[in-house]
């Protein structure tokens, strides 16, 4: 009986993670200035963002030279 609610529970879980996964959107936006903390982008769907909304941004990292002996 444990098992089978825990399974259920699981299983529940995972297509609620999966469902919200799915709203995401994905859009390519270009970096036009930068003004203490107040960034301008052009983005190709600009439709699919709505003022004040939250948004994720993640930045291509340098990747420092590693050096050997």
């Amino acid at each position: 009986m444990k098992k089978s609610m825990l399974a259920l529970l699981l299983a529940s879980l995972f297509t609620f993670v999966a469902v919200g996964a799915s709203f995401a959107a994905k859009v390519d936006c270009t970096v036009d200035s930068v003004d203490a903390g107040k960034v301008t982008m052009t983005c190709d769907k600009a439709d699919a963002l709505k003022a004040g909304g939250k948004v994720r941004v993640e930045t291509k990292r340098a990747r420092a030279a590693i050096e050997g002996c």
